[in-house]
């Protein structure tokens, strides 16, 4: 029987380029987190109707919205009034902290903690920025917060 490879420690491609093996790992269990269709986690009562809601402002500095992109990294800065970003280290929710997920074109690319980043190896063409903030378990506030903008990549 062919030994099946560890997910833990296996590299993959999306998109052309690398992504870490911790990234994985916090993808699998976002989307564990995400996946639960009664809205449930760990047995409480999480449904969207039952999410807190959140008093924090998120906006996108960088790139600008419509903004032409010259190279393949995308500088990503972003400001958040109102709330704070801490590491995701409790099921304890509260409506002023929490992190950011930042998707590019649709696809989860990072958990991030902290208003900046470089994203690497973004293709030539048109594409959408969104990031959210969301509570420290992964899961979205009620409404949800979040923020987009597109841009245009040229090499």
């Amino acid at each position: 029987m062919p030994r099946m490879p560890d997910r833990t420690t296996r590299r993959h491609r999306a998109g052309g380029r690398r992504i870490l093996p911790a990234v994985l790992l916090g993808l699998a269990l976002l989307g564990a987190a995400c996946g639960n269709a009664s809205g449930t986690q760990g047995g409480g009562t999480t449904s969207a109707a039952h999410r807190p809601s959140s008093p924090a402002k998120l906006a996108i500095i960088s790139p600008k919205d419509g903004q032409v992109i010259n190279g393949s990294h995308v500088p990503l800065k972003t400001s958040l009034k109102g709330a704070r970003i801490v590491q995701p280290t409790t099921q304890h929710i509260t409506p002023t902290t929490g992190h950011l997920h930042v998707y590019l074109d649709n696809r989860i690319i990072s958990m991030n903690y902290g208003l900046d980043e470089t994203i690497p190896d973004v293709p030539p063409g048109n594409h959408v920025i969104r990031v959210e903030f969301v509570a420290s378990d992964h899961l979205p506030f009620n409404p949800r917060v979040f923020t987009a903008v597109t841009f245009t990549v040229h090499r």
